[in-house]
């Protein structure tokens, strides 16, 4: 059985132990601990995540499932090794385009999208029109695809590579501080 606190914004369940609720759309230190907890490591269980953020299992996991729904946590994926499954270059590319209108553009977006080589893409500011992170097998590869694929693409004016000579930093996780500041401010 579950009764409202009054005035506390919290609920009572069966055990007595008050509960922690977060308004919709809005962010408090457990779902921002949930998102951090779930970025260093995404297989935690329930009752792992929920201990490690101090709250019992039921209102975390209600708080993950409203993170999903919300769009917060888009998904789970493995972190892999490029390396070891071969994927020896990263390429940062420069794409120059033709032209600059919407259609066009858009053409170039879909075509690009729909390369497995390109792990991201952005359209910039400045030379250029979008920015590519690209991997391959090695240098011969890449100079391949780049020839027979990045080039015939609609749109597609030039191209300047630049290589990855090592990794210094190759994270995932997205940075939350300014998130455990706004909750600190009540807002």
């Amino acid at each position: 059985m579950t009764s409202k606190l009054p005035e506390s914004g919290k609920t009572r369940g069966s055990a007595g132990a008050a509960e922690p609720r977060a308004e919709p759309g809005v962010l408090d230190r457990y779902d921002v601990a949930i998102l951090h907890e779930l970025q260093q490591d995404a297989r935690l269980s329930n009752a792992e995540l929920a201990a490690r953020i101090g709250l019992s299992p039921t209102p975390c996991w209600r708080r993950v499932k409203r993170l999903e729904e919300q769009g917060y946590i888009k998904g789970y994926r493995a972190e892999i090794d490029r390396h070891k499954i071969g994927l020896g270059v990263l390429a940062f590319v420069r794409v120059d385009a033709e032209r600059n209108n919407a259609v066009a553009t858009r053409e170039l977006e879909d075509a690009l999208r729909a390369l497995p080589e390109v792990i991201s893409c952005h359209y910039i500011s400045g030379s250029g029109t979008f920015e590519l992170q690209v991997m391959a097998t090695d240098l011969d590869a890449y100079s391949r695809w780049a020839m027979d694929t990045l080039f015939r693409l609609p749109n597609v004016k030039d191209l300047h590579t630049s290589f990855s000579l090592g990794e210094v930093k190759a994270s995932g996780a997205l940075p939350l501080g300014h998130l455990h500041e706004r909750v600190r401010r009540g807002g």
